[in-house]
């Protein structure tokens, strides 16, 4: 039989080659789709008694054979009419119409569009199929030279299933290399839900009729002779040889299809590592996702250590469609945030293009992006409640051993945060567990960090201030004076931080953040009591330009204040909202550009009631007097990490001369 494809345009390859499939690699996994579709039909007819006997071996095979590539099944194949349905009419899908069907057979079947198998054109210049149905009908041979005329005859196939047989085009013969096909298998079809074979692979294993001598270590003995004793020295072992075996590339039965009851911290751990074989870091915690109303969902999410850097584009979340990958480009069905993560998530109700390679949006997705948003939420608000298990020495429980989200909360509090800034209803959720720890190394909620500060760090405005530090080594000094104050110092050295902040003095009432380090300390929360001034108003204006002719007034603005006397004579503070805003504007593109541009200003605070500024004012030689100011400026700057270059290599030599 001869005929032409019924389709509506003349020339139909073209347009699947160029514009149906975003990549030509695609049509391997279309073409297994089918195989594996064929073969859970038939598992769904036998289950149902309308297929007898033992199904015999159901694996998929991909063999490349000179210049064909060919994929076999033994699946429920098709009779002459089935091709001329299926094949010569495009787009009328073998799936659709067995679920039209079969409706109450719950078997996972990829096809929706009839058009996978015209991928093979992509790279082929002829396809020929040899298919033999299940049922009792002559095979069938089919064969098209990617023109809409095709040959359809009696085939010479004996057993049941389908062979395609793809004659590989000049232009693609990469899809004639084993390294290639293995690739795209691996890439494509290794959690597929049939086992799929292709070619061979090594394995070691101990020789049952073959043996190796080995020296047991004895020496000889007393009254044997040598070749007696050398004898009795040798025993045989098995001879390890290599032997080849079938290579099947996929895991039929993955973690995310099993039961989490069923699954230990290893079995989860272990299948991280099938995701992602080159990523040696373990993951901190998983959340295993099973749904089926409303609609279904099944999954595991990982949360990988996540400490200075956000890069969403490492080891991607892999979306599959009962089991067959489909892409890592989640956005729309995962939150922004949640890119964060690892894992893999399959579903049958994200709908996608004809190809499979684009998301399309619609209610069930982001149904979905909120459902998994929700059960991450959920499982950061359970770890903040229940506590790790810790034993004393005697074996009894550790009372006050940190809850789970404290243990964990270092390695991924970049996600929190990045969660709280970008989806509000997971914000909403946060401000319940979100933790806040201090430069002791103690962690808060937030409702009990005010608690604890409000009483010392309400400032005259009844302003609750949050002092943090960014670095405890290089603000140590500036964490010691507020400590001798009393007052309680946070930790924040995330790179989200100034957006962070931002958003918690919007979500907290009367709250104002403050760096440690960015006024003095009397300043950082202001009271009504003020320190009396040891100089004049006229001193003062004296002392100001002797300070300000040795400063670079470019980046530092001289600033006179009244401090303790024991505080540090000079002192460089930043402005918390020009430095916060400045830092925001590295992480942020749009408007925030301005204050990114803006080069780096600082007050040095000079304390006009320490004796050395008096000593200063006081001084009636010019130059020891500029001496002096160097001094002490350099060492604030020099406090500060602000010090370099050839200015730090005059201040040591000044200091070695002041010390002779």
């Amino acid at each position: 039989m001869q005929g032409n494809l019924n389709v509506q345009t003349e020339n139909i390859f073209p347009v699947i080659k160029k514009f149906l499939y975003s990549d030509h690699e695609i049509f391997l996994r279309e073409l297994i789709s089918n195989a594996i579709d064929a073969t859970q039909k038939l598992k769904a007819l036998s289950s149902r008694g309308e297929v007898q006997g033992d199904l015999g071996d159901l694996t998929v095979e991909v063999k490349i054979d000179k210049k064909k590539l060919i994929i076999s099944d033994r699946g429920i194949g098709m009779t002459q009419d089935e091709i001329d349905k299926y094949i010569n009419q495009i787009a009328f899908s073998g799936a659709n119409d067995f679920l039209d069907k079969y409706k109450d057979v719950q078997e996972n079947l990829i096809g929706h569009f009839g058009l996978g198998f015209y991928s093979a054109f992509m790279v082929a210049d002829k396809v020929e199929i040899e298919t033999k149905s299940y049922k009792d009908a002559p095979a069938v041979h089919w064969s098209c030279d990617g023109s809409p005329e095709f040959e359809m005859k009696e085939g010479k196939k004996k057993d049941r299933g389908t062979d395609i047989i793809l004659h590989i085009a000049d232009d693609c013969k990469e899809f004639l290399e084993e390294h290639r096909i293995l690739e795209l298998l691996r890439k494509y079809c290794r959690f597929m839900p049939i086992a799929i074979r292709f070619g061979e692979e090594s394995k070691w294993e101990d020789s049952e009729t073959e043996f190796n001598e080995v020296d047991d270590g004895e020496g000889s003995a007393s009254g044997t002779s040598d070749s007696e004793a050398e004898n009795k020295s040798k025993k045989k072992e098995p001879k390890r040889v290599e032997k080849k075996v079938p290579r099947i590339i996929n895991d039929t039965d993955p973690a995310w299809k099993k039961k989490p009851a069923d699954l230990t911290d290893e079995d989860y751990k272990k299948f991280y590592h099938e995701l992602y074989p080159m990523n040696f870091e373990e993951p901190l915690f998983q959340i295993h996702l099973n749904v089926d109303y409303p609609f279904n969902l099944t999954g595991i999410l990982y949360f990988p250590k996540v400490r200075k850097t956000i890069d969403p584009n490492r080891n991607k979340i892999q979306l599959y469609c009962n089991q067959v990958f489909v892409t890592d480009s989640v956005e729309g069905v995962v939150p922004e945030y949640l890119m964060l993560l690892h894992g893999v998530l399959d579903s049958p109700d994200i709908p996608l293009n004809v190809s499979r390679s684009y998301l399309q949006s619609d209610s069930n997705v982001k149904k979905i992006a909120q459902h998994i948003s929700k059960k991450v939420a959920d499982k950061l608000e359970e770890m903040s409640k229940n506590k790790v298990e810790l034993k004393d020495a005697d074996g009894n429980d550790v009372a006050d051993a940190p809850t789970q989200l404290e243990e964990k909360w270092d390695d991924i509090k970049i996600f929190v945060e990045y969660g709280m800034l970008t989806e509000e209803k997971f914000c909403e959720r946060a401000m319940k567990f979100t933790l806040l720890k201090n430069t002791e190394g103690k962690y808060f909620k937030l409702d009990d960090y005010r608690d604890k500060i409000k009483t010392l760090q309400t400032d005259k405005d009844k302003n609750v201030i949050y002092l943090y530090a960014t670095d405890v080594d290089e603000q140590h000094a500036y964490i010691a004076k507020a400590k001798e104050k009393g007052y309680d110092v946070l930790l924040m050295d995330s790179v989200l931080n100034s957006h962070f902040i931002n958003l918690l003095e919007q979500k907290i009432d009367k709250t104002r953040f403050v760096r440690v380090d960015g006024d003095t300390v009397e300043k950082l929360i202001a009271h009504d009591d003020n320190i009396p001034e040891k100089l004049t108003q006229e001193e003062k204006d004296k002392l100001k330009p002797i300070i300000e002719a040795e400063v670079d007034k470019t980046h530092y603005t001289v600033m006179l204040e009244s401090m303790e006397s024991d505080d540090q004579p000079m002192v460089i503070t930043q402005n918390e909202f020009m430095r916060r805003y400045k830092e925001m504007s590295q992480t942020s593109g749009g408007g925030m550009g301005f204050y990114g541009e803006m080069p780096d200003n600082y007050n040095l605070v000079v304390n006009i009631n320490h004796p050395l500024i008096s000593q200063v004012l006081n001084e009636p030689d010019a130059d020891k007097q500029k001496q002096l100011v160097h001094q002490l400026t350099d060492l604030a700057l020099l406090s500060n990490g602000l010090l370099k270059g050839e200015a730090l290599t005059q201040f040591i030599k000044r200091s070695v001369d002041i010390i002779k």
